[in-house]
């Protein structure tokens, strides 16, 4: 009898021993590696091989960008029709063909713009339903108990390629050119749709719907579900209104380094750099701190606790004044990597399993579509006052965002509720 009940109280294995966990992780490792290199290719292509201004680089951008704002509902609708790992699984291949078109054109003397822009817009759909998949598929495969650890654990491949992904790219471009380099990112794609199919977790198929739905009706349904959620819809009003005001600062913070602080790119590269390491450090924080102060009040302590040091930077001046951006950014990091482990840990708790994709996508239609908003903003603001006002401007307004959470039933809670609630009033409070 004792020994069952030791056996019982005993801590779970770590996820790291865990074969499918390590394969996905994996793969999302050489996933994000390979897209520090595009990232940063994409853009010198048109550049440097096929001579792009400044009006067609922004078309570019927007091409890479506008998926969440065209597709996100849809996708969330669909996703949840289906099992999740061949969605994941069908990305991966496809962005593999896209990505790989481009060194192969470029080999032939056949590239344009066009090839670019639609490369651009068709992988970033793909990479809409394949975020989606990815949020529903992670309690599938580490247990909705164990959240927190595991999306504290997927956040560091992310990280890591934040850190070591600019400088092993550059090199490669230099080595490569900067086409023939996004091969890279093909062959990365090509990795995670292997990890992706040798998993042995056995998903369940999903629930058939009770009767036949049009589109518009699920979309809305996951509209409504955030929406109607007390404590779900304060941290979406949160984390985009957050991210309207790093739009913000985000846009001018290149002219800020440049113009107010004379910094050379090296040195740019190297506060970015330094900066992304808290990316790391709030990735191995997260559990840590999740078990000492509850997973729930981890969610806005970590903002509110932390977020107002990236003050630091719009009081950064030259010379010395670039180590207060790095600590800004180094700060700021482990305090959204935090944040973003326990948001996304509570909204896959407190969701429905047949509700989980169209949640994820009304959830990040909404805060993605809050940053080009304040890109504009940031850069209006900037022509009217200065640079150095608008950082502050977006810094500011970017930690007091965690009032939406601080005033809400939130706060009343040590520990994200466990298991999800069944309709939008339903979560737990004391």
């Amino acid at each position: 009898m004792a020994q069952v009940e030791q056996q019982a109280t005993a801590e779970p294995r770590s996820l790291w021993r865990e074969r499918d966990f390590s394969l996905v992780w994996s793969g999302a490792l050489i996933s994000e590696m390979g897209d520090s290199v595009t990232s940063l290719a994409l853009a010198l292509t048109a550049v440097l091989l096929l001579h792009a201004d400044a009006f067609q680089l922004g078309a570019l951008r927007a091409a890479s960008t506008a998926a969440f704002l065209l597709i996100a509902l849809p996708a969330g609708v669909l996703v949840d029709r289906r099992r999740k790992r061949p969605v994941m699984l069908g990305a991966d291949l496809g962005r593999m063909l896209l990505i790989g078109s481009i060194p192969v054109a470029a080999a032939l003397g056949m590239l344009t713009l066009l090839q670019l822009y639609l490369v651009a817009l068709a992988a970033g759909l793909l990479s809409v339903f394949f975020d989606v998949a990815y949020q529903s598929f992670v309690p599938v495969l580490v247990g909705r108990e164990r959240l927190v650890e595991g999306n504290s654990k997927m956040g560091l491949p992310g990280s890591f390629a934040n850190v070591i992904g600019p400088s092993a790219a550059g090199g490669l471009i230099a080595l490569a050119g900067a086409a023939r380099a996004m091969g890279a990112d093909a062959g990365s794609f090509a990795v995670s749709a292997t990890t992706l199919a040798l998993l042995r977790t056995r998903e369940p198929d999903p629930a058939p719907p009770a009767a036949k739905r049009r589109m518009a009706a699920e979309i809305a349904e996951g509209l409504r579900y955030v929406a109607g959620h007390r404590i779900l819809r304060r941290i979406v009003a949160c984390t985009a209104t957050s991210n309207l005001f790093n739009g913000v600062w985000g846009s001018v913070l290149m002219l800020f380094l440049i113009d107010d602080l004379h910094a050379g790119a090296s040195q740019i590269g190297l506060a970015f750099s330094l900066g992304s390491l808290g990316g790391l450090a709030g990735g191995f924080l997260a559990p840590w701190l999740a078990r000492r102060l509850g997973s729930a009040r981890m969610l806005w302590m970590s903002k509110a606790g932390l977020g107002w040091l990236l003050l630091a930077i719009p009081l950064a001046r030259p010379g010395w004044g670039l180590l207060l951006v790095s600590l800004g950014q180094f700060v700021g990091s482990i305090s959204a990597m935090t944040y973003n482990v326990a948001q996304v840990s509570y909204r896959q708790s407190v969701t429905p399993p047949h509700l989980l994709g169209r949640m994820n996508a009304s959830v990040r239609w909404v805060i993605w579509g809050t940053i080009p908003v304040g890109a504009l903003f940031g850069g209006w603001l900037g022509t009217v006052t200065s640079v150095r006002t608008t950082v502050l401007v977006g810094v500011l307004g970017s930690w007091l965002a965690v009032l939406w959470i601080v005033l809400s039933p939130l706060v009343k809670l040590r520990e994200i509720p466990v298991p999800p609630a069944d309709v939008p009033d339903g979560d737990p409070l004391p």
